[in-house]
């Protein structure tokens, strides 16, 4: 049996005659930090969305541990995207609990009594974990870009996914903030024992956060038909960078 948690195999991704990816074979360890780089339009963001759950392969199988994944979202995997996926008409320690409360009444969407007390308990120690606890009543209008960014990433690791997913998520900060947001996201990696795999086009960003450094682009090129080519992995670079203790 593998020692993989994620496995992509001879995966393929195409939409209609539009092939994106193409022989994807891939193994990904428990505890690393996987950082996926390559030009635009060489499937970054689909590899993500399928590892996500939001979409299925054309062809071939992809395995969470060891066991077919299935084409859906699930509290083991959470995501942080470029733009701040936050809900602007909840406060910031209610966009943390949101998640929670519909993972433990998905009919209501609401806890009560000793439930909704161990839910807050949960969310402001998360909060905690991100340095917005001084921030728990205030609503996203009134946070910076990386204060969102923080509160993104405590939306996503509250219910404590196995993976964690990154869609350039420090794309639209500025310098001296993404440096702070990369000692955040090392620190909760190495802290909730977390496998991230993290798209950026930023080579330095990969190369100093990643364990390893996978690069999508397109191997075969037809002018005459240039969208029958997909992407895949041309360049797999492990990094010495020592791997997460897996939780």
């Amino acid at each position: 049996m593998s020692d993989a948690l994620l496995e992509l195999k001879n995966v393929w991704v195409e939409y209609g005659d539009k092939v994106v990816l193409e022989r994807v074979n891939l193994a990904i360890a428990p505890g690393s930090f996987v950082s996926v780089v390559g030009p635009s339009g060489a499937g970054k963001s689909t590899f993500l969305r399928l590892i996500l759950g939001q979409e299925a392969p054309t062809k071939g199988s992809i395995l969470l541990d060891g066991a077919p994944m299935r084409a859906e979202c699930g509290p083991d995997r959470g995501v942080v995207f470029q733009r701040y996926s936050v809900f602007p008409h909840l406060t910031v320690l209610g966009n943390v609990l949101f998640g929670l409360e519909c993972a433990g009444a998905p009919v209501l969407g609401r806890l009560f009594g000793a439930r909704r007390r161990a839910a807050v308990a949960d969310a402001e120690a998360m909060l905690d974990a991100v340095g917005l606890s001084h921030a728990r009543d205030q609503y996203p209008a009134q946070l910076s870009g990386g204060m969102q960014q923080r509160l993104a990433l405590a939306q996503a690791l509250v219910k404590h996914p196995r993976v964690l997913l990154l869609d350039e998520p420090f794309g639209a900060l500025d310098p001296g903030i993404r440096v702070d947001m990369h000692e955040l996201v090392t620190r909760l990696w190495r802290e909730h024992g977390l496998t991230v795999v993290m798209v950026t086009h930023d080579i330095a960003e990969a190369f100093k956060l990643g364990t390893r450094v996978l690069a999508f682009d397109k191997r075969r090129h037809d002018p005459h038909a240039p969208h029958r080519y997909g992407a895949t992995a041309t360049y797999d670079v492990p990094l010495l960078r020592k791997i997460s203790a897996s939780s």
